[in-house]
């Protein structure tokens, strides 16, 4: 794996960046800030729960350092609609954040979280993956979107 960063350490990092640098930008407050933000935190929280209790349902590893270990390719519940709805769940809880404390921010360490967790966890996941589990993986790619 190219990553050497958890994906939850790196949208730590990105979620501590939003909040952080809001002395950087200018505060833009809205009427319905606060019901977006917590809006796509629940649906971030809900994608994260669903996605791990659907490989702890199929027992195989959760662990994004060790595609490898997979033992299962998981296509229901959440992966239905996304190939990647852990990361999916972290995007939607920075989107959150950025909502509700630093805009301008927060597209800047969504746009970084998305290149780095796409170029260095993603794909070589799906390498891991169409290794392991080859045309079974590649109709699923086929069907399924890796974001939403």
């Amino acid at each position: 794996m190219n990553n050497k960063i958890p994906p939850p350490i790196l949208a730590l990092i990105c979620g501590l960046s939003i909040y952080f640098s809001r002395p950087l930008f200018s505060e833009k407050i809205y009427v319905y800030n606060n019901i977006i933000s917590i809006s796509f935190f629940f649906f971030g929280t809900a994608f994260l729960v669903l996605a791990v209790l659907s490989f702890k349902k199929q027992k195989t590893t959760i662990s994004p350092l060790h595609p490898e270990k997979a033992s299962v390719l998981v296509i229901s519940n959440v992966f239905k609609y996304s190939r990647n709805p852990m990361y999916l769940g972290m995007l939607f809880i920075l989107i959150s954040l950025s909502i509700r404390y630093n805009i301008i921010g927060g597209i800047i360490a969504i746009s970084i979280f998305i290149f780095l967790i796409t170029k260095f966890q993603i794909k070589p996941e799906e390498v891991q993956m169409e290794k392991l589990f080859g045309e079974k993986y590649a109709q699923y790619k086929k069907r399924t979107r890796m974001w939403i």
